[in-house]
């Protein structure tokens, strides 16, 4: 038996599209996040879920990047919660804290646990967030307040099944 491992791997409309049409999710998945020994070593007082949650979090961030460099894409993050073979994912663990892995293969159709999506009405502060998203991580506090905005939204939880709606 395959060992698996949840990922959470930040994604854009366009990027469902693709995965519906190929069943895959790229011909190499970028940047994932999962629950590390990093992210445990640093957040040891956190449970499983607790854990899982800041690496389902910090997916969305990637998403907010992603949406950057794709100006065409529809202003939602995404991110697809999915449960590979141990074998697929590569941790990068280059500071405490982490849950960046690099995933070496494409995410499978049949491997997605879940699809995550902002609603329609978060669409004005995640185009906020993401014109702002650089400025961000590069520490300006303005712009932090600004894609701080964006994470008060939930996203919505889809089941597979749900695919063709969602696109």
């Amino acid at each position: 038996m395959t060992d698996l491992v949840r990922v959470y791997v930040p994604a854009t409309v366009p990027m469902l599209t693709a995965l519906r049409a190929s069943g895959s999710l790229g011909e190499v998945a970028p940047a994932a996040h999962a629950v590390t020994p990093s992210l445990r070593e640093w957040y040891a007082e956190g449970d499983e879920e607790e854990l899982e949650y800041v690496a389902f979090t910090r997916a969305a961030q990637g998403a907010l990047q992603l949406l950057r460099h794709d100006p065409q894409a529809p202003r939602r993050r995404v991110v697809v919660s999915a449960d590979v073979p141990s074998g697929l994912v590569k941790r990068e663990e280059v500071e405490l804290g982490s849950s960046t892995v690099q995933l070496v293969g494409p995410v499978a159709l049949g491997d997605v646990a879940a699809i995550h999506v902002d609603s329609a009405d978060a669409a004005e502060e995640i185009a906020a967030a993401v014109d702002v998203v650089e400025e961000a991580l590069a520490g300006d506090p303005d712009a932090q307040f600004t894609v701080d905005g964006a994470e008060d939204h939930e996203l919505e939880w889809y089941a597979v099944s749900e695919l063709d709606q969602l696109i």
